[in-house]
Formats: C-alpha cells, structure tokens, sequence
C-alpha cells in the first residue's frame, strides 16, 4: 500500500550512498527519526509494502526493522505494527551517536533592515477571540447555516471563470453589489469597475503603497494610528509623518513644508480614540490632497457600527471626482477569516490597480464572492448588521458602565464616539499601560496598551477594549480581572472613596 511515510522513506532511501541496501535503508529511516521527520508515534508501513514501495526485498526491510527495535528507535506490539518510539535511546544525543545530525547549523543570512524592525514590533494578538480584544466581531453571531445554503447552491455547478485566478478584480456579481450597497448605506459614489475585491484591509494598503509611492515619499498618518498600516508602510520605505488627532479628528496642518504622496485616514470613526472628523476637517483635507496633489486613502473600518446620532457619510463622496480611494471591509461586519474586502479607486486608477492586483496576488475566491453579492443582494447582509448593531449597542453600554464605576467617569476618553467595536478607557499620564496589558494578556484579558499607537514620544495612556466578542454576561467576570491587573500597576487609577 502507497503512503506518505513510504514517500519520505524512499526519498531519503534514493539519497544515501552506501552499496548496501539494507545499509541504506537504516540509515534513511534512522536519519528521518532523528530529525523528527518522523515523529514519535508514527507509524511505519507495513514491511510488504515498504518492500514494494522500495523495491527491495522485504527480508531486508524486516532486518532493518528489528535493528532498529533492538538499538530502541521504534517499537512494536503483536498486530498492531511497527512506531516510532515516544523516547529515543539515550545515545543518540552523543555527537559520536548521531554523526551529522546535531551538527552546528548553517549561518543563514540576516534579515533585511526592514524586516528585522518589522519583527522586533510584532503588534499582532497570538489570540484573536475572547474578552475584551479590539476590532473582533462576534463571529458566533453570524448566520452561517443560511450563508452556507447560498455557497452550496452555487458551489454545485460552478462556472469554468469561477475556479480560474480572477484578472478582473473580482466577483462581476460582487462589485455590483457593493456599488448599490454603498452609495445608500455610505454615500459612496463609483460604478462597478471602480471596485476591486481584496484580502482585507492590510492588502489594499500594500497595493495602494506598492502603487503610488516610491522609497523616501511621505505619507500622514494619523497619530495615534493603526500599527498595521505603519508596518507596511515601513515595509515599502514610506517615510511616516505622524498628524496630531484631536475631538474633530486628524488636524491638518495649515501649510505643508513637503509634499506627502498619500494622507491615510479613518474620518467616520477614528482609530484608536474614535473622535469623527469635522465638516470643516473633511474639507480641509480634501483642498489639501487637490493643492499637492496627493492621495487620501479612506479607511471606513468599522462605520456600519453607529449607536445613536445619523450615519456619517463617506469622505469619498463628498465632492465629484474627490482624490480619495476608499476602503473597506467585510471582517467587522462578517468574519475576519473571510478575508474580503474591497477598495473603491478614483477612474484613473482602477484599471491598472486591477492589473497590478492581479499580477502580485493571484487573486480568487470566486464563489464565496459570487455567494456574498447574494447575501448583500437579497437584504441578508444589511439585516444581519441591523441585529448586531443591536447586541453591540447593549454590550458598549455594559462596558461603559463598567468602567464608570470601577474607574470614574473621566476613565472614558474624551474623544470616545458612541461608535465601533472598542472603547479607550483612559489612564493618569504616568500609567505603564503596556505592563497592564501583558499582565492581563497572561491571564486571557485581552486588552491592548493606547500607548503604542503612537510614533512620537508623547503618547497617551490607556487601554483599548474590545466589547464585540465577549457575551454580556461573561463580561462582569472578565473585567474584574482586568481591574486586578489594573490596580496591581497604578492604583491611582481608581475612584477616590
């Protein structure tokens, strides 16, 4: 019988020297136990078929065998097989032992510059889903069995262009979609061959940078900011000029000594304080962006997610022809796993976006963006943020109230909006807000320090919370253990009784 175990056998097999086969074979499968590429408790295949796979005798694979049992590299029990052993013997941790196979590892080349900073500021959770991380949904919320109807229904006789790599910039049926979907929910203006379909927010910041910056450019940035989207721009050699945000959002400056080449923004609901930006903001940004002339790339991560007052339109579509290429998201209101998002690009831009997107990524997954358009289309999409926007509404409360009564309510920033999936709670200046975070990180609380969300040295102190992904009722519990850790590093945190 064929097996994987007997394919990584027989390569090793074919690559040793020694004229002897039964030499040869020991040698193969001592190696690959050594270096746990067979791991322990793996089982080896049947001698016969080992044989058959080799081409080799099986005398010679059952002497190999008992070798190998009596040295203890595996054992064996009546009908049930040959498996590598849990404990190897102990001399093969002796170099004489084991020849080549503890010797010094090769030196491998240093990373680059970029990549090693990209690595020594990994700002990514280890964990994605439980109390108080920011930016998740409650995925346990969607509804997955009517989702799964409409993938399966189309799944059953997908089309030939369904399964090839997509040059088009996704779903057709997707794109027109999201055209009527956003110009009533967002305001957005764009036909559909403005629409490119993307693996989330973090590969259309790539593209956008890849596309339209050169290594040295400028880009603002809003301080504090996402850390995802200044990792990438230092990926791509894009120099970071921090802009102050404040109750109206990012504040321009009223001259510009350089030039940048794109303003990246979330004017609907900031992140992380979460302040809107101002009528006079937007405009000022807008008569910026045509003076240079530059590109504002509007990021509306969570804007479906407002709890009072109206929705706030879309930076994009308040002047015809705005130099504003806008992005969303379906991982706020679906899942992040899905990985759909999208950008809407100016007309001068979307067909070579769509022909660079095409050549770095490959792009497809065509039938679930052909099962997502339905979803949208049929008015499933809009009902399922209406109910979440509900649960979500309710939770907010719960958190702020919390926190109000453990903290004071100047806990709660100042820019706060009634909007999003996460709060600020604020901390005195001197706060080591990053000590709080891994504290309660290692006790599952999975809260994120405001602190570095900042580039320059003066930063505010806090601790972004998530309240999207955990139940109302599991809540109480976990934030008690978050003032625990809280109370453990700044004591004057709390109210004064």
């Amino acid at each position: 019988m064929h097996s994987l175990v007997g394919d990584l056998v027989l390569v090793r097999f074919a690559a040793q020297r020694d004229g002897l086969l039964h030499r040869r074979l020991y040698n193969a499968l001592r190696q690959a136990i050594l270096d746990k590429s067979l791991a322990p408790q793996t089982r080896l295949p049947a001698s016969r078929d080992l044989a058959a796979q080799l081409g080799i005798s099986r005398n010679s694979v059952i002497t190999v065998y008992e070798q190998l049992l009596a040295e203890g590299y595996v054992t064996s029990r009546q009908g049930s097989g040959t498996w590598v052993a849990q404990t190897l013997p102990d001399n093969v941790f002796h170099p004489q032992a084991c020849g080549n196979a503890l010797s010094q590892p090769a030196a491998v080349p240093a990373f680059s510059r970029r990549g090693q900073q990209l690595l020594d500021n990994i700002s990514a959770s280890p964990s994605q889903w439980g109390a108080f991380i920011p930016g998740v949904p409650d995925v346990s919320a969607f509804p997955h069995q009517r989702f799964s109807k409409i993938q399966a229904r189309i799944s059953r006789r997908p089309a030939p262009r369904q399964l090839t790599y997509s040059n088009n910039g996704g779903s057709p049926a997707l794109q027109q979609a999201l055209v009527e979907y956003l110009r009533v929910a967002r305001s957005v203006n764009c036909n559909a061959e403005q629409i490119l379909i993307v693996e989330g927010v973090h590969q259309a910041i790539d593209l956008v940078t890849r596309m339209l910056t050169n290594p040295g450019d400028r880009a603002w940035i809003e301080e504090p900011s996402y850390w995802g989207i200044r990792h990438i721009l230092q990926m791509n050699d894009v120099t970071l000029c921090p802009v102050d945000v404040d109750q109206a959002g990012m504040n321009p400056p009223e001259t510009v000594d350089e030039n940048p080449r794109l303003i990246f923004v979330t004017p609907s609901h900031q992140y992380p304080l979460g302040p809107v930006m101002s009528l006079e903001r937007r405009q000022r940004l807008l008569n910026v962006a045509a003076r240079q002339p530059c590109w504002i790339v509007e990021d509306d991560y969570d804007s479906e997610f407002r709890f009072s007052g109206q929705p706030i339109p879309a930076l994009q579509g308040l002047v015809p022809d705005a130099p504003v290429i806008y992005i969303g998201t379906f991982s706020k209101t679906l899942y992040p796993g899905l990985r759909l998002g999208y950008l809407v690009l100016p007309p001068a831009l979307a067909e070579s976006f769509r022909k660079a997107h095409a050549e770095l990524y490959r792009s497809g997954h065509s039938l679930i963006q052909t099962a997502l358009a339905e979803f949208i289309e049929t008015g499933q999409y809009s009902a399922h943020i209406r109910r979440m926007r509900l649960l979500y509404s309710k939770r907010r409360a719960l958190l702020c109230q919390l926190i109000t009564q453990a903290f004071g309510p100047q806990a709660l920033n100042d820019f706060n909006d009634n909007a999003g999936l996460h709060l600020v709670l604020h901390l005195p200046g001197k706060a080591d807000d990053v000590a709080i975070a891994a504290h309660a990180n290692a006790r599952g609380i999975l809260v994120r320090a405001l602190s570095r969300y900042y580039v320059g040295s003066k930063k505010r102190r806090g601790l972004l919370m998530g309240f999207a992904s955990i139940t109302e009722e599991q809540m109480p519990e976990a934030f008690e253990r978050l003032v625990e850790s809280v109370r453990l590093f700044c004591p004057q945190a709390f109210i004064q009784r």
